[in-house]
């Protein structure tokens, strides 16, 4: 939307949707006017784009506009037969020029507890939650915007149907990066468990040895007590098996048998 005229505007090809324009009442009739906007032919303001102080009804033009008179008009549509001009200011964004994450000014037009409302130029003003004032907790919403304050949004969601739009500043705002100290940044998980399982089993081996140490040693003998021992173990050499004796005598004397033959062959 054009905020001033166009006065280097003057053919009809060049014009645009909602520009501005200056115009002169050449004639009046019961559905309107022709009005000199200074291009090449004449523009049509239909009687119900005719605005009064006080939006009453008008009943006869001439009772609103005067030949000669000088209007402010915006440029309603171009067709090939004529130019529609209004006297209705256009909205700066009519819905279907709506888009989601279009950064859009407006200026804030009422305050909540839970939010504020912005002006964008679009039929109605949008709603920016407490939550998207910043990316900082925000108690009071007048601690971060006041009315007639200008602000620069981006509009994260519209409903065109429920005549709703959502509007943010957090959005346009940088991300806190929490700076994190190098000791305190937690290893991947699955890494993480692995160290911990081999931390476990050294510990546990390193705990069974020291049970193992701690194990009472066999208590050491007395001299009486050896004494005693020695004594039982010749005892039990004593009661062998007779047939175990005889056998060793009857394997030595074989043995000497054989020696003393060995001996009288070599003569």
């Amino acid at each position: 939307m054009e905020n001033g005229n166009n006065t280097t505007i003057t053919k009809s090809d060049q014009l645009q949707r909602k520009m501005r324009f200056s115009g002169k009442v050449i004639k009046t009739s019961k559905a309107g006017a022709i009005v000199d906007i200074g291009i090449e032919k004449p523009a049509l303001l239909h009687i119900s784009q005719i605005i009064t102080p006080s939006d009453s009804v008008i009943n006869r033009v001439e009772d609103r506009l005067k030949v000669d008179q000088t209007i402010d008009v915006w440029v309603k549509n171009i067709r090939n037969d004529r130019i529609e001009i209004t006297m209705h200011e256009p909205l700066k964004y009519e819905w279907r020029e709506l888009a989601k994450d279009m950064v859009v000014k407006g200026k804030v037009v009422e305050i909540q507890n839970f939010g504020a409302f912005v002006d964008i130029g679009a039929e109605r003003p949008g709603l920016m939650h407490i939550s998207e004032l910043s990316r900082t907790f925000v108690k009071n919403t007048s601690d971060v915007v006041k009315v007639d304050d200008e602000v620069e949004v981006k509009i994260i969601d519209f409903d065109r149907r429920k005549k709703q739009i959502k509007l943010s500043m957090k959005a346009l705002q940088p991300e806190i990066v929490e700076v994190v100290k190098e000791e305190e940044i937690e290893e991947p998980l699955p890494q993480k468990n692995r160290r911990d399982r081999r931390e476990k089993r050294k510990f546990e081996k390193v705990e069974h040895e020291q049970e193992e140490d701690l194990e009472p040693a066999e208590p050491e003998l007395t001299a009486m007590e050896l004494a005693w021992q020695a004594a039982k173990d010749k005892a039990n050499h004593k009661k062998q098996p007779e047939s175990k004796t005889k056998k060793t005598r009857l394997v030595s004397d074989e043995q000497e048998n054989i020696l003393s033959r060995t001996l009288e062959n070599r003569k």
